[in-house]
This record gives structure tokens, sequence and C-alpha cells, in this order.
């Protein structure tokens, strides 16, 4: 018996080992910052890993922005005519793309459930203000953890004719529905499953017809080169205009 345990161990030290090697390079290589330019601050240089798994080059060394919000601010940036003296409304603000918004917006409000975090205490799934009230709505990675189509509802309903919506949040191109099951409840169940322990589903490409549904006309600006590696964005991420009919 005793000889049998000495023959498992040896055999099974080389493959230890090759694991810690490959644990020990993974590590080397999230720790590495990669060197990019930030569009929402100016600043050239180090961009470190972020997220849960980590992405390399996700955060500016400087702003502490991320991967969606500059790729936001391209939009804005070749879109001054959504921006520029608009009504604006922004959930869940990052403070970033706050700053952004706020310099160019005539009439700027930030929105979430916790008013400690926002200009203003708002549901989206059930939005406290007039019909035709604002011109753009900004809600980036929000829609994952509320009843979507409510919300969707409601940004239609408030945005005026023509208004526009920028909407950002996690989606698997390789499926064709969102992946939503009511059992998941649990902190574990849901980050397993959507993510993030506080999401309630993972969007497929349906999520395209879920928008339309809501009432509005749907274009995508996608990441791509070389505004991929000049800014550190994440290859094809997307950005999905809804517009309201005019």
């Amino acid at each position: 018996m005793r000889h049998k345990l000495r023959v498992s161990l040896r055999d099974s030290a080389p493959k230890s080992l090759r694991n810690l090697r490959r644990l020990l390079v993974g590590m080397v290589n999230l720790s590495r910052a990669d060197k990019h330019e930030c569009n929402l601050c100016g600043f050239t240089g180090r961009f470190w890993p972020f997220g849960n798994p980590p992405r390399r080059g996700a955060v500016c060394g400087r702003c502490g922005c991320q991967e969606r919000h500059r790729l936001a601010a391209l939009w804005l940036s070749t879109n001054s005519d959504g921006i520029d003296g608009a009504r604006i409304l922004h959930f869940a603000p990052e403070p970033a793309l706050a700053r952004l918004l706020q310099a160019r917006s005539a009439d700027y409000k930030s929105a979430d459930l916790d008013p400690n975090v926002a200009q203003m205490a708002l549901d989206i799934e059930d939005i406290e203000l007039p019909d035709s009230s604002i011109d753009l709505v900004v809600c980036s990675h929000v829609l994952e953890h509320v009843d979507d189509l409510r919300a969707l509802r409601e940004i239609q309903r408030i945005l005026v004719p023509g208004g526009r919506a920028l909407l950002m949040f996690p989606i698997v191109e390789g499926w064709d529905y969102s992946y939503e099951n009511p059992t998941h409840v649990t902190p574990g169940d849901r980050t397993r499953y959507f993510g993030q322990a506080d999401h309630v589903r993972m969007f497929g490409r349906d999520v395209r017809e879920r928008i339309l549904d809501a009432g509005f006309l749907l274009s995508e600006y996608t990441a791509e080169e070389p505004n991929v590696a000049r800014h550190g964005l994440v290859r094809g991420e997307k950005i999905f205009v809804a517009a309201k009919p005019g």
C-alpha cells in the first residue's frame, strides 16, 4: 500500500507542477499593463486588468473608465447631434461618462434606484417622468438586472419622437435566445448561469427582437479596429442604438 501511494504521488507531481506553471504564467500575463489612449480623459499610457475573469487592458490608468465607457464616448464623438444641447437621462451613472454627458447636455439627469449614487431615485421599470420628455437615454449594463421588457417600454415612452437610447449589456451572440430561469435565485446560481450574482438573464441574439417589440428602430455601433487597439476596447462589443420613431 505504501509503495502504491508513493508511486501515485510521484506520478501526479509532474501534472501538478505543469498546472502550477500554467497558473503562474497566466497571472504574469494578466499583471502586465497594456498601453492605450483614453478618449475620455486624454491619458495615454498603461491600462490595467479588470473583471472576473480579468480582461487585460480594461481600465484607464488615470480616470478608471472601462471599455464600454470608451466605446460610448466614441459613439458620442461621431453623433454630436445626439448629445449637444440634449436632455439626457443617464441610468446607473458611470463617473467618467457622466462628466462628458454633463459638459455637453442642456439638461443632464442621472438616475438609479439608490439615491446615493445619482441625482434622482428612479425605477427603470416605472420611470416617474412625463411622456416625450427626454432626448437621449444612456443605459449601460442595467437591462440584465431588471425586467427588460418593462424597462424598454418605459424608455420608449419618455423619449421624444426621434430620441435615442444607448443600450449596452452582456450578450452571447452565439445564442439564438436569451437565457432566463426563475428558479435561479441564489447569488451562486445567478453567477453560474448569468455571470453575476445580481443578474437575472444572459442575453442572446433575440435581444434585438425584444428592443424592436418595444417600439424602437434599431441600429448597432460596433467596436472595430483600429479603435480597439488604440483605445483598449472589447473586440466586437456593441452599442444598441434604439430610436423612437419620429
